[in-house]
Order: structure tokens, then sequence, then C-alpha cells
């Protein structure tokens, strides 16, 4: 990371216009619908674990076969997006993971909800390889990542949104849990016609000003057009991508499914009732995931190479985390709230600022493809960590210390191997290539 400054870019348009921004606010409440759905099963769980007799194993096969349709719909779904696009590959992943989550209302066995989480997984595969690609068409390079950090912040809101989403059907409305996951598949219809409105390139957007359509497409021209399959296994930086998020996504994914069954069995706290643990650990987390998009896009106006910009922010972001070592035990529970929500935190800058180096590295056409690489690796991750926790919990009787210590050496771990795959997270370049015509 010795390559610090980058030589100014001549001819740099103005930032004129804003809608730009619109695109981020429609990804923003998707993603906040996404969340929600794939949440509210973590916080239904000490219920439904009692109602229906699920051990811990059960409940780790449950979550296991989410990240196994999850790791293996990326690979799909990514090819999906870059082969019709992110209008036509994200209104299907939308119609598919609607579909998973009303199935929830219908399951009552092991079994059944291990099929509705399968189609689950596999539509919000569809996700962020649609973020990435659709922030690769509406933002240049300096300023993507903080476009992504304000996208991935969502994924927090929807976790926090959860639970009083919950309460409203199932206390204020008196619904039962079946009838509540069938009425919330309602806002996933609503989220689709409203994808298939509003989202178009910005070149036929027809909302797009002049000079905010110069300031989206300054960055220099690719020189490749398109990369696939065959081509992307292939390429080491293509795999530092996949490893840094098959190392630290199961993180994400253990707190998101297991942080409301840590609070209720250590401080006998129900989450979806006393919501404040939960706002204050994903705000934090919020913040985490803004401030690293925000710090690598400043790095690079200032002049830093994307090469430095990148890899310092996730070494950054990976200190946050270490507060994770001192939490398992801890009798203060509002410490340990403080302290997981900056590990939370740690972990969103972190993600923001991966979720930014596949545009950097390749085209357009191929980065849905990449972050499909990236997410089966990081589902296949998380699969890993959703069954050794629930074998580590049986056997410890629910003590978190080990699980906890590892989470803290990950981020590390990533940035090392992206480092020495990708040594200056340079653009791919291969003559043999399909490349764009002079």
């Amino acid at each position: 990371m010795s390559d610090t400054r980058a030589a100014p870019v001549a001819g740099v348009p103005e930032r004129v216009g804003r809608y730009r921004w619109m695109i981020v606010g429609l990804l923003f409440v998707a993603t906040t619908v996404n969340y929600i759905d794939r949440t509210m099963l973590g916080l239904l769980a000490p219920t439904l674990g009692a109602e229906l007799k699920w051990s811990e194993n059960d409940y780790g096969n449950i979550v296991t076969a989410f990240q196994a349709a999850y790791a293996f719909g990326f690979l799909l779904m990514g090819w999906l997006i870059d082969r019709f696009g992110p209008r036509i590959g994200y209104s299907i992943a939308i119609t598919v993971w609607t579909i998973g989550h009303v199935a929830h209302g219908m399951a009552s066995s092991v079994l059944s909800f291990m099929l509705a989480r399968v189609i689950l997984g596999l539509g919000e595969a569809g996700h962020f390889p649609s973020v990435v690609r659709a922030s690769s068409e509406w933002f240049p390079q300096k300023e993507r990542a903080y476009a992504i950090g304000w996208v991935n912040s969502a994924t927090t809101i929807g976790v926090i949104l959860t639970a009083p989403t919950m309460w409203f059907f199932m206390t204020w409305l008196g619904l039962g849990w079946r009838e509540t996951f069938i009425y919330t598949g309602l806002v996933g219809v609503v989220l689709l016609v409203l994808w298939l409105k509003v989202y178009s390139n910005p070149r036929e957007s027809g909302k797009v000003t002049p000079g905010e359509l110069a300031w989206i497409e300054h960055d220099p021209a690719e020189k490749i057009e398109r990369i696939g399959w065959a081509k992307i296994v292939t390429k080491r930086e293509a795999w530092a991508f996949a490893i840094g998020k098959f190392l630290t996504d199961p993180v994400w994914f253990l707190m998101l499914f297991w942080l409301p069954k840590y609070f209720a069995s250590t401080y006998d706290v129900d989450l979806k009732v006393v919501l404040l643990p939960m706002i204050i650990m994903y705000l934090l987390s919020d913040a985490g995931s803004i401030l690293g998009g925000w710090t690598s896009s400043k790095l690079i106006q200032k002049g830093y190479s994307v090469n430095f910009a990148r890899k310092i922010t996730m070494l950054g972001a990976g200190c946050c985390v270490l507060p994770l070592l001192f939490v398992s035990g801890m009798q203060n529970m509002w410490l340990a709230i403080v302290l997981i929500g900056v590990a939370l935190a740690g972990h969103q800058a972190f993600s923001s600022t991966i979720l930014s180096i596949p545009p950097d590295m390749f085209p357009k056409r191929a980065v849905g493809s990449v972050i499909g690489l990236g997410g089966f690796m990081g589902g296949i991750g998380g699969m890993i960590m959703a069954k050794s926790t629930g074998l580590v919990l049986d056997a410890t009787d629910g003590n978190y210390t080990i699980i906890f210590a590892a989470c803290t050496t990950v981020y590390f771990l990533a940035v090392l191997a992206i480092h020495l795959l990708s040594p200056r997270l340079a653009p791919v370049t291969d003559d043999k290539i399909e490349a764009r015509p002079a």
C-alpha cells in the first residue's frame, strides 16, 4: 500500500444534479425490506423454539439451509443480473424472496422451515449484486463507496424496524406469527412495483441533467467490456474479493441470527419487546457503514490511490471489531451493548468498503458475477459459522467466548488475503477478453 497518492484527474466535471441519490434512496428502501424479511425468524426463534420444540442444533440447521441457498443463489443471481441488468434481475430476486417469506407462515416442521428459508435465501441472494451493479452504473469510482455505505446502512435499519413491524402485526393487530409472515409479504409486492416503475440506467432515465451524467460517466473508459464466468474464476482479483467475503460475512450472519438468542439466554431480554438495546447496537453499525464508505471515498477524492484508500479503511474497520473479545460473560448488559455496537460498526465499515472493490477492478457487465462469487463464498462461510455455532453452544452450555474470539481475527486475515492476491487493486486487463472497440 505504498502508492498512497494518485495523480490528479484533469477535466473532472462538476457534480451537477442529485438524481443519482434518488436511486440510493430506492436501494435503501429495498435493503430495509430485504432485512426485515430475513430477520423476522431470528426474533421469533425463542418463541418458535419453545412452541415447536427446537434444539439449538435444529435452529442451526434452519439457519444453515438459508445460508446454503443464499450461497448458491449468489452464483445464479450474479449471472442473471449481469445478463439482464439490475432492473429485470432484481425484479426476479424480489419476487422469489417474497414467496419464500410468505412460505414461513405456512411452515410447521423443521423441514418446512428449512424449505421456506431456501426459497428466501435464493431470492435475497440477488440483493447485493443488484446494489453494487446499480451503484457502478450511477456513481463514479470516487463517490461509489459512499453511496454503497448509505445503502448498506439500511441493513441495520431493517433489523431495527423488524421488531416494531412484528409488534404492529402481532400486538396491535392481534395476528399470530403465521399471519404476520403472510401479511408482511405484501410489502415485497409494493417494492417490486416501485422498482419496475423507477429504476433504469442513467442515460435512459430521462431524469438526469447533462452535468450530472457527465459526473457519473467521468471515470476513464473501461478497457474490457465484459468477462464471462470461465474467465472470472481464473482471476486472482475475483478471489481476493471472494476470500474477503468468505472470512467476514459469517460475522454479520452470526449477529443477525444469534444475537436475539444471546440476549435472551444471557440477560433474559427479549429484543422484540425491549427495543432499546437493538436500536443502540444497530444505529452504531449504521454510523460505521456510512463512515466506512465516506472514508475511502474521501481519501480517493483527496488524491490517495484507490488501493490505499480501500485497504487502510478496511484495516481500521477490523480494529473496531476487537472489543467483541470482552463481551462474553460480561455482567453489565449496557456495556456489552456498546461493545457489540462498535464491533457491528466495524463490520459494516468493512462491508461498505469491500463491496466497492469489484467495480474498481472489473467492468460493469461483470460486477454482478464477481459479487455473486463473493456472496457464494460468504454464504459458504456463513453455513460453516451457523453449523459450528449451534454445535459449540450445545457443547459449551451456551458459552459464546470461542465464537466471539474467532470473529475478531477474520478481518485482518481478509485484508492480508486481498493484499496478497491484488497488491494494487488494479483493473483487470486481458487482451483475450472481449476488449472494448477503440
